[in-house]
């Protein structure tokens, strides 16, 4: 894919996305987000991060009028999901899978135009209750990649991508948390999504 082309690009999701962009007088933050648009150079399409730090899906959801439609972008890149998981775990805030599901489809059945990517979301477990979270990782990127084939959207494997590269390096070098990227793991979450995207065929 071209993404000189695409006019506008939208990144939404959590902190993952989010990584300091209100604070940013570009709105652009500080992570994977900015490593994309420095990647692209100029002439670069127009970038908009929509991310915010918290937001499960039914957050996402209540703002995506406002924060992906409204902006009649070429390309829409989600990545969300670990707020879902990490909820679950430490607060008691169920998020079923199949409810997780059909709200994910409804939101992006209201894109009519843009280009799709989605990126699955991910731990790098640096504690033993992190390991707890695999499972129910695991079906949210599952219910990503089935979301992808549907709505015929570019797939970003980030959770295979980044636990590979976790096996070289440590999964603190690239999350110190397990789910916050570091500058290293927003470097190589910013490599696959760029590789990824822009071997993607043509729409």
């Amino acid at each position: 894919m071209e993404l000189q082309d695409v006019g506008t690009i939208v990144f939404t999701g959590d902190s993952v996305t989010d990584c300091g962009r209100r604070a940013d007088p570009r709105g652009i933050g500080r992570g994977y987000v900015r490593m994309i648009e420095q990647e692209l150079g100029d002439p670069a399409p127009r970038i908009i991060n929509t991310g915010l730090s918290g937001d499960r899906l039914v957050d996402l959801e209540r703002r995506w009028p406002g924060d992906v439609v409204a902006h009649h972008a070429g390309l829409v890149s989600v990545l969300i999901g670990i707020n879902d998981t990490w909820r679950r775990f430490d607060r008691g805030m169920p998020s079923p899978v199949p409810e997780f599901e059909a709200r994910y489809d409804r939101l992006l059945t209201t894109l009519d135009g843009p280009r799709l990517v989605l990126v699955e979301p991910f731990v790098l477990p640096v504690s033993p209750d992190q390991e707890g979270w695999r499972p129910d990782v695991e079906e949210r990127i599952a219910v990503v990649h089935r979301l992808a084939a549907r709505h015929g959207a570019v797939l970003v494997t980030a959770d295979r991508e980044l636990r590979k590269r976790a096996e070289e390096v440590g999964a603190a070098t690239l999350a110190d948390d397990g789910v916050h990227p570091t500058d290293e793991g927003h470097r190589t979450l910013a490599e696959v999504w760029l590789e990824t995207v822009r071997t993607a065929s043509p729409a």
